[in-house]
């Protein structure tokens, strides 16, 4: 008799055909279940394009996509059950993803074939405003343990395109995403809420944010924090971000590595946003050995960061000292290393925390950054009031216990580091190199110690 962790279900055994045409819908969740009362094993799914709509797996169950397969996500809504899930950081009645798990353990996803969600579909209705729920996701796990998705492609995401939530142990690896840059919100990889998350040799090429680390928003029905994350080896293309943590975050973000990866045309680079009224802390992050090209900040520390509900409010943008409360957000111990940065255009750097709390202990050690000459304007982060900048240095404002160590600004106009309203600065081996005119190296503006 074969044993469970071996069993295996063929989908065209259960009556898919994999012709690009007929709905597949129903075969396959025929072998899902029979794969569940069979106590787990692998829903195979063989070369072919299969047309499904939203399959829901369960727990001690593998998702194998075989080179030259492709799961085809229908344009029925029919297909797509509404489900309560966490959308935009708060819970919420959603179209079903197209690959989704809810209290399930030991669950994979692999394979060299193709999770295609047709998404120009959900674009279209999304920016016609005439979905009477949020899109679906490619692949979302809710509450799951031992999540485990490896060497897949997923392309045209509806929406975003992997979001692990109240996770534990989730792997992702040698992952290939493909949406197109003007597809709204589709995101790569979210993890939220999660622990023990390892996202590593993938390539991400977005209409949004790479990688975003998320922790709900103060309109989540519980505080979970998102920990214990480390990405490393990847590589992002386009998108808004390279890896971005927030807005989301009142639940803490904490304890992440980020390592060796190359960001190329990624908008902003490492990117921190949140505002008052979210709450929460990020620390505790460790960034190391990034090469980027082509992007307008490198780094953004943004605590007046506007976008999502009430946003706009004058509590959110309102540069006098406010109350500190449990709704007031935290960065703190933030560090980066080991960075060359080619072809910036806005900023090399941009900082700005709270005069009620600002950001604290953030260290840049050997950091190159060398703006492009031929630069356009544009905004290093978004906040009210900010104007577009051109080949400026580093801004840092509302700061406590900044380093800059081996830091050298390349063809930058303006002083390379400009700081206001800071305390306890410390440079060491700076410099300016290569700018049209003599610049200054250093401006401050009510900087003590």
């Amino acid at each position: 008799m074969q044993q469970h962790s071996t069993a295996v279900y063929n989908i065209e055994q259960f009556g898919a055909v994999g012709d690009g045409w007929a709905n597949n819908t129903s075969a396959i969740k025929r072998a899902v279940e029979a794969c569940s009362q069979g106590g787990g094993g692998t829903i195979y799914v063989p070369a072919g394009v299969f047309v499904t709509g939203a399959i829901e797996m369960k727990s001690n169950m593998h998702l194998h996509l075989e080179a030259g397969s492709e799961l085809l996500f229908s344009n029925d809504r029919a297909d797509y059950p509404v489900i309560s899930s966490r959308w935009e950081g708060a819970s919420r009645d959603v179209y079903m993803s197209c690959i989704y798990a809810c209290h399930a353990e030991n669950i994979a996803i692999t394979g060299f074939g193709t999770l295609n969600g047709q998404g120009a579909y959900w674009w279209k209705l999304f920016k016609e405003d005439s979905l009477a729920y949020p899109r679906p996701n490619l692949v979302s796990f809710d509450h799951c343990e031992r999540v485990h998705i490896e060497q897949v492609k997923m392309i045209d995401s509806p929406s975003w395109t992997v979001h692990p939530n109240d996770c534990d142990n989730v792997t992702i690896s040698g992952v290939s995403i493909v949406n197109p840059a003007n597809s709204p919100n589709t995101d790569g990889i979210n993890p939220e809420s999660c622990r023990n998350v390892k996202i590593s040799d993938c390539s991400i090429d977005v209409g949004d944010d790479c990688i975003a680390i998320k922790a709900g928003t103060e309109d989540a029905e519980r505080a979970i924090p998102c920990e214990n994350i480390t990405i490393t080896n990847c590589t992002m293309l386009h998108g808004h971000g390279g890896v971005v943590f927030g807005s989301e975050m009142s639940g803490d973000i904490r304890n992440v590595v980020v390592s060796n990866c190359i960001f190329e045309g990624t908008d902003r680079g490492i990117r921190f946003k949140s505002r008052r009224g979210r709450g929460g802390t990020i620390e505790n992050i460790r960034v190391n050995n990034i090469v980027m090209n082509n992007v307008i900040c490198p780094f953004i520390l943004n605590l007046y960061y506007y976008h999502g509900p009430r946003g706009m409010e004058p509590y959110v943008w309102d540069k006098e000292v406010q109350p500190v409360t449990a709704l007031t957000p935290k960065f703190r111990h933030i560090h980066f290393s080991n960075i060359t940065a080619t072809d910036v255009t806005a900023a090399a750097g941009f900082m700005y925390g709270l005069p009620e709390m600002p950001v604290e202990d953030i260290t840049f050690s050997h950091i190159r950054i060398a703006m492009k000459l031929d630069a356009e304007p544009d905004l290093p982060a978004m906040m009210e009031g900010l104007q577009p900048m051109k080949q400026r240095g580093f801004f840092c404002s509302n700061a406590e216990d900044v380093l800059f160590e081996h830091v050298t600004v390349q063809q930058h106009e303006g002083p390379a580091f400009e700081i206001t309203n800071s305390k306890n600065v410390v440079m060491e081996h700076c410099r300016s190199k290569d700018t049209a005119k003599d610049e200054m190296l250093v401006q401050m503006s009510n900087v003590r110690s």
